[in-house]
């Protein structure tokens, strides 16, 4: 059965946020069967004003949230749970409704809208890290995290702002159906599957001095020989840096430290293998730069949870019946 994924289209909504689910999931399928239906929704089925001089005049009034299995909030910017945390009634009953039958997700503000009707008190949540400050006051509940690109909490997600949209609804296509599909349609959005680090990477800082080295040769160098031994000096020798150099610049570009993202990559690298080929998993963990089969179970575990023969049972491509 084709997945609905129901979009709440508010007053003064992000104009990107609006449009990511629809181009994501809607591009989404496996050989020539579309496995997402995306409808948009507002208040009373009436037209919304964006920021850019246009209305958006949605199909459907929140009554279709009945038929949702997947609710998403776009961002905005203003309107009450924002201002003051408040919400119109009928939108948050019609939310808490939903909730209790479907997956919700938010893309940046609209995690004030999830939280305003009461959908994330006690659970981890995230949204644009400029907005945090303002999110903690009004939601004290929550358990925020400003530091991350989106939060899976089961049948809960958030995302970071704006682009971090695109991320998110990327990791539902990867956990509905897999890498494959994922991969297939981050290159149709000419975007990376996987995106590194947090929102640390994003938030404003000095700009570098003009001409200054970085280190994204470096790092598409190192997912050239994710299988090869990379040792720091050996990374900072290719970026023509000390380490001591290369680490800080590292960690002001992507969030992290050179060894974390190497590890996240490798594990990456692993999952699509274990997803794509039939390679036991010691020759996986070998391809992947891990070494050996109890390297790579305990990288993986530690980043999603399961052993490798379980992520393949689970997320292993099968001919459609």
């Amino acid at each position: 059965m084709t997945h609905r994924v129901v979009v709440v289209a508010l007053d003064d909504f992000a104009t990107l946020d609006l449009g990511i689910p629809g181009q994501v999931f809607h591009i989404a399928r496996r050989d020539d069967r579309r496995l997402y239906e995306v409808v948009t929704c507002s208040p009373g089925g009436r037209p919304v004003r964006g920021p850019a001089g246009y209305r958006v005049l949605p199909d459907h009034d929140l009554s279709v949230l009945a038929t949702a299995d997947t609710v998403l909030v776009p961002g905005i910017h203003g309107g009450g749970p924002v201002n003051d945390g408040t919400i119109d009634p009928e939108l948050r009953d019609a939310l808490r409704d939903a909730a209790t039958r479907s997956r919700m997700m938010s893309i940046c503000t609209g995690a004030f809208v999830l939280a305003a009707a009461g959908l994330l008190d006690g659970r981890r949540a995230t949204t644009h890290w400029r907005e945090a400050p303002r999110f903690r006051a009004l939601f004290p509940r929550v358990r925020l995290d400003p530091d991350v690109l989106f939060i899976d909490d089961g049948d809960l997600l958030t995302s970071a702002g704006v682009a971090a949209g695109i991320d998110l609804c990327l990791h539902v296509l990867r956990r509905d159906h897999g890498s494959e599909i994922a991969n297939r349609v981050a290159r149709r959005c000419v975007t990376p599957p996987w995106r590194e680090g947090g929102q640390a990477q994003f938030i404003e800082r000095p700009l570098p001095e003009p001409g200054g080295a970085t280190t994204a040769p470096t790092r598409a160098w190192m997912l050239e020989r994710l299988a090869d031994p990379l040792d720091l000096a050996a990374q900072a020798r290719h970026a023509r840096m000390s380490v001591r150099t290369y680490t800080r610049r590292f960690r002001e570009e992507t969030g992290l430290s050179p060894a974390r993202w190497l590890t996240l990559q490798r594990v990456e690298h692993a999952r699509h293998l274990l997803e794509s080929t039939a390679l036991p998993v010691d020759q996986v963990a070998t391809r992947a730069g891990f070494g050996t089969a109890t390297s790579l179970r305990q990288h993986l575990h530690a980043t999603v949870g399961v052993a490798p023969l379980t992520y393949r049972h689970t997320f292993a491509a099968r001919p459609e019946s």
